[in-house]
């Protein structure tokens, strides 16, 4: 037999944790979700055109609107909450951590998750992105030319149409961005589904190829979600308790 035992002064190794973040997480920042009962999208069916690719990119009026509702956001003014300082503490305490969250709003971010460490599934509202050719540059730089009097600001490099760097309905998500979420799904230990309803594809999908490949899923959500059976531990609790909780355990864990 070959090979070289563990050192006993060697400490264990940790599980890598992979952590699916919704709109849930978000809401105690005071950032509404789109699906739920009081839902953007419920309350204003007019306002997915906003955010549709085709029309967005087909009506300057529909462009004009969008950029009104980005000056209006509240994501700019959100702050990280406990849920989201919570995951960036058990980064910090040596655990292998990776976040894959379908939010736009940077708040993993900004509570002192490294940007490495982060997969934006669909983006992020804080830069925004040429169509044509494909320039980046900051939201907060475009919102000021909002504010100074151009309704929909056209690209500084080439002239073409701006849009918020998330992705709209009618685009594909980064495939880059989706392997190496789906690679970090195949090799957690531990795969956290919260505040998600774990209906929006492909994304969804991910809690099911973890528990596939032997990851413990834990679902942390307020209504049942298709993953439910497949999940080892399903928390009905507010996030904002029950998810740092549940992070402290992890992180004592030898």
């Amino acid at each position: 037999m070959t090979g070289t035992a563990p050192s006993p002064d060697q400490p264990p190794r940790r599980p890598l944790v992979a952590i699916l973040t919704g709109a849930g997480v978000s809401t105690d920042s005071g950032i509404p979700d789109y699906r739920g009962p009081n839902g953007l999208w419920r309350r204003d069916p007019e306002a997915e055109k906003l955010v549709t690719y085709d029309t967005y990119m087909g009506d300057p009026e529909i462009r004009r609107r969008s950029w009104r509702m980005r000056q209006e956001s509240p994501a700019f003014r959100a702050r990280p909450n406990a849920a989201h300082e919570a995951v960036a503490r058990l980064e910090r305490s040596g655990t292998p951590v990776r976040v894959i969250t379908q939010n736009v709003d940077g708040l993993h971010q900004r509570a002192g998750m490294p940007e490495r460490k982060v997969l934006e599934l669909h983006g992020t509202v804080r830069k925004v992105i040429c169509t044509h050719c494909h320039a980046r540059s900051s939201m907060e730089e475009a919102l000021a030319r909002v504010a100074a009097g151009e309704p929909d600001p056209a690209c500084l490099v080439c002239g073409g149409i701006l849009k918020s760097a998330t992705v709209m309905f009618g685009e594909r998500l980064d495939p880059q961005v989706l392997g190496t979420a789906l690679g970090v799904a195949k090799a957690a230990e531990i795969f956290l589904a919260v505040g998600t309803t774990l209906q929006v594809q492909p994304a969804a999908s991910l809690a099911g190829v973890a528990a596939e490949h032997g990851a413990r899923l834990i679902i942390v959500n307020a209504a049942p979600t298709p993953y439910d059976e497949l999940a080892a531990e399903v928390i009905r609790e507010p996030i904002g308790s029950a998810l740092p909780r549940l992070l402290e355990g992890l992180a004592a864990r030898p």
